[in-house]
């Protein structure tokens, strides 16, 4: 599966969709870019803006500083922006080019996207994964400053007791010890 990554790297993330310009899939398909064009306008119906849409301008040249390496010379850019085909246009296209090197390129391509697909779902549900335990260990911190709050308090109070109970101890050893009557531990009963 090695063999898909140059494709992969032609993938590009323009308006929300995956997409791959009309050049990588020539190159790919073993054609022309201006014949491969040429079918698609002569079939344009086949190609709502959900399959395919032509770059603007702005997209281009944001595209172009970001991945492409310019050539000198007259001649070497094509004058016309490029068409950018979503993985939906891609398969319309496979009806079009009916190569052999044109269908193994589109079963290459096919398996590209849904392998990035594969991938942006484990990113997916391990990012998800990651947030659920994020908000496990936020619960778990605040139920464990409760806990330490609540042993404080109870400590506070404990505290307040000791003192309490010390100081009146205090107290009574501070008093003078009282004499009692006491009674003569006998069999027979006291004489006043």
């Amino acid at each position: 599966m090695n063999d898909l990554e140059p494709i992969k790297r032609k993938i590009y993330e323009i308006r929300g969709y995956r997409v791959m310009l009309d050049s990588d899939l020539a190159d790919l398909y073993n054609v022309e870019t201006k014949n491969l064009k040429r079918a698609v306008r002569a079939n344009i119906e086949r190609f709502p803006d959900d399959f395919m849409f032509e770059l603007t301008k702005e997209e281009y040249d944001s595209l172009r500083c970001k991945k492409f390496t310019l050539k000198s010379g007259r001649g070497m850019h094509s004058k016309y922006l490029p068409f950018a085909f979503t993985r939906k246009g891609i398969a319309m296209l496979s009806g079009l080019l009916r190569s052999e090197i044109a269908v193994k390129a589109n079963i290459n391509i096919m398996r590209a996207f849904f392998q990035m697909q594969e991938a942006l779902q484990i990113i997916g549900n391990t990012q998800l994964q990651i947030e659920q335990i994020r908000s496990e260990i936020k619960q778990l911190r605040i139920d464990l400053n409760d806990t330490l709050a609540d042993q404080n308090d109870i400590n506070e109070s404990t505290r307040a007791q000791l003192d309490a109970i010390s100081d009146a101890l205090a107290e009574l050893q501070s008093e003078r010890p009282r004499e009692l009557k006491r009674r003569p531990i006998e069999f027979n009963p006291p004489k006043d």
